[in-house]
């Protein structure tokens, strides 16, 4: 009875991929490296830093870096790392020119569809301004950031460990998207040191 209970309650609850990344997220998180791409990236990626809860500063060490820097040394991250992007898309739905060379990366259909599998994992959190859209009055971050949608979608097609939701944010609105994603981003990390 038990069995078939459980067995009913997390097929309703959620898909076997959602339980199975859930399960992963129990792994140790021993090093988060922001990647920034862009200014206002790098201004959000330093803020992402110094809101690092005390309480994981002893086991958490958390580094930045910019999204152009050798982006194929991301592989060699394992999954006790924490990779998160923060990534602006400029005009015309474009990363900026450092945030480019992570993207264009990631996105290169020589990869192998489980590239990622048992390597870092991953949040996103994506800046753009819909102020560069025609029809400003209708859109929402989500119009805006372009870049940041089709880099969280790759990285779970090559396998990657989504970490947090997808986090967008738009300049218009004051970047107020930003700090409760910091937060749940944080928060998450949090979870899993005491779980």
């Amino acid at each position: 009875f038990f069995s078939g209970f459980l067995s009913n309650t997390l097929s309703y609850h959620c898909s076997t991929r959602d339980f199975y990344s859930t399960y992963n997220k129990r792994e140790m998180i021993s090093k988060v490296i922001i990647v920034h791409g862009g200014e206002l990236a790098q201004d959000v990626a330093e803020q992402i830093v110094r809101k690092q809860p005390e309480a994981t500063t002893s086991s958490v060490t958390v580094s930045t870096r910019r999204a152009d820097e050798r982006p194929k040394t991301l592989l060699d991250l394992g999954s006790d790392t924490l990779l998160c992007l923060v990534l602006q898309t400029i005009e015309n739905g474009e990363p900026t020119e450092d945030g480019g060379a992570c993207v264009r990366f990631f996105k290169r259909k020589t990869h192998a569809p489980d590239l990622l599998v048992d390597k870092f994992h991953y949040a996103v959190l994506g800046l753009g301004d819909s102020n560069l859209l025609l029809d400003r009055q209708t859109t929402t971050a989500k119009d805006c950031n372009q870049v940041s949608q089709a880099l969280d979608a790759r990285l779970s097609a090559l396998g990657g460990q989504r970490y947090c939701e997808l986090g967008l944010a738009d300049e218009r609105t004051g970047l107020t998207e930003v700090e409760p994603w910091i937060a749940a981003f944080w928060e998450s990390v949090c979870e899993k040191e005491s779980a």
